[in-house]
């Protein structure tokens, strides 16, 4: 799956978790998420709106992780789902430091 195929499919996906979405499927969208906010970080800092809530958050960061939030959300479940996990792994990541290495070591599993 190519990257631009990746990301109209999770994006028209926004809120659908149930169903699989395979590793390239998830990785290309953690990449472009990844570009999106680095380009919105970098258009803060030209316009000077970065420094949000005094969180050194932009307003422009802040949108796109707003926007991107449920997509995010959604492709992470299903990439669950393609692991043979149940979504409710997810929560995982409230567990400090180890939550979000063993979510990482989950998604970069193959599918079965």
């Amino acid at each position: 799956m190519t990257f631009g195929e990746s990301v109209s499919t999770v994006l028209g996906k926004y809120t659908v978790f149930d169903g699989r979405a395979r590793r390239s499927e998830f990785w290309w969208f953690v990449l472009f998420q990844f570009l999106l906010s680095l380009v919105a970080s970098i258009v803060d800092a030209i316009i000077g709106t970065d420094d949000l809530f005094g969180s050194r958050t932009g307003l422009l960061q802040f949108i796109v992780a707003v926007a991107l939030f449920l997509p995010g959300l959604a492709v992470t479940i299903r990439r669950l789902h393609d692991t043979d996990r149940s979504g409710w792994w997810f929560l995982i990541v409230l567990i400090p430091f180890v939550g979000a290495i063993v979510l990482l070591v989950f998604c970069v599993f193959d599918s079965t």
